[in-house]
């Protein structure tokens, strides 16, 4: 446990910072690969990722799965050669082991079946409806002063040298063509982004309704969830930090950096910004464990959150992925996409949208069913207590 482990990331990404903010939580000593180390470690620690993805080397956790896609980060290596991905897997990991000095960690995923359920639920929400929120953020609200490009080229400099010049340059403009994919469409009639070089321009998608007053509603009542409840304890579920915490700070510490959207946190919500620095600072001073967790009416709106969000989204994508595998389609997630396969329209909050099914959600939504549908009767009227009733969890 006292080696050091390597997470292998950027802190431009907002699983990387998750998977930062679990393994602090923890006690578990690291480096980031490859910002912190030098050209060899980074080369080394580049093949072992390769080698896993593809299929070269074995996952420790968790379980290989054929809904799923690799992401280029995070990955965690550890000294007796464990190699982890997914940063919710990453936190359930975590939750089993004890820390250094000894102390456990249940309280990132409780015990109790309806609390657990509800961080699950949580934090899922946030890795992907909330990915679609912070990009959004950091490339159309602050595409004018956002430095990503640069800090990425500082962070990969130990691994690609004077090449990481090319990443500053490229790195934006592929992170803005991808928008589309991430949910974020402008209106073609916009044009208040006519000053930027048109590869910074947040693009239209022919086809595509625009989504960025979508975004902005689902942005602006998420914090406006978050503000009073993390205005009056430290952490989502009480005094207890938990993987719903680690979820939103991921996300949210991720458009810190971004001077523009910071500006938009620190007006909408005060108390998230504040909360999610002490994090982004590593204070978990206020930790009380487990057992002082809460379940109560506090939480209910941010719930009621995931339930206008997250779950018709999840739905929706499902019902589309049994659609398209019917009709005998095999392509989908971003490859799909790029060449107009396995696409889908929907609705989030009244705005219709268009999207491409996504079989990583899939696996998400079954995984959440399931524990969903094997609840206790009592643990799931203690949740249907605090969710609205359109909730959605019951319909497949």
């Amino acid at each position: 446990m006292q080696a050091q482990w390597v997470l292998w990331g950027a802190d431009l990404s907002p699983y990387a910072l998750k998977v930062e903010a679990l393994l602090r939580f923890a006690e578990l000593p690291f480096r980031w690969l490859p910002r912190c180390g030098s050209f060899r470690e980074a080369l080394q620690a580049s093949r072992r990722r390769a080698a896993l993805v593809a299929g070269r080397q074995p996952l420790s956790w968790p379980p290989r799965d054929p809904l799923d896609e690799y992401p280029l980060v995070p990955f965690l290596f550890g000294p007796a050669g464990e190699n982890l991905y997914d940063s919710s897997a990453i936190g359930a990991w975590l939750a089993c082991r004890p820390t250094p000095g000894g102390r456990e960690t249940p309280s990132l995923l409780p015990h109790d079946p309806a609390l657990r359920f509800a961080v699950r639920l949580v934090d899922e929400a946030l890795d992907e409806v909330g990915l679609y929120l912070v990009h959004h953020n950091r490339w159309v609200v602050a595409a004018r002063d956002n430095g990503a490009g640069k800090r990425l080229a500082r962070e990969m400099h130990p691994l690609l040298g004077p090449l990481a010049k090319l990443v500053e340059h490229f790195f934006p403009a592929r992170q803005v063509r991808r928008l589309p994919y991430l949910f974020s469409v402008a209106d073609p009639r916009d044009s208040r982004f006519d000053d930027l070089p048109r590869r910074l321009r947040p693009p239209p998608r022919a086809g595509f309704p625009p989504t960025h007053a979508l975004l902005d509603a689902l942005y602006t009542r998420l914090l406006t969830a978050l503000e009073p409840l993390l205005a009056q304890r430290p952490f989502v579920f009480g005094p207890g930090f938990t993987l719903a915490d680690a979820s939103i700070y991921g996300q949210l510490g991720m458009n810190l950096t971004d001077p523009g959207a910071r500006a938009a946190l620190h007006a909408l919500a005060p108390c998230v910004e504040r909360w999610a620095l002490g994090l982004a600072g590593g204070h978990f001073d206020a930790h009380k464990g487990e057992d002082r967790l809460l379940l109560d009416e506090a939480v209910a709106p941010l719930l009621a959150w995931v339930c206008d969000s997250f779950v018709p989204l999840m739905r929706q994508n499902a019902a589309a992925y049994e659609t398209r595998r019917r009709q005998g389609e095999r392509l989908f997630n971003e490859a799909a996409f790029k060449g107009g396969h396995a696409l889908y329209t929907g609705t989030l909050l009244g705005h219709p949208f268009r999207s491409v099914v996504k079989t990583f959600q899939v696996r998400v939504w079954r995984d959440l069913r399931a524990e969903w549908e094997a609840l206790a009767p009592a643990d799931r009227a203690r949740l249907e207590a605090l969710l609205p009733e359109h909730h959605g969890l019951d319909r497949s």
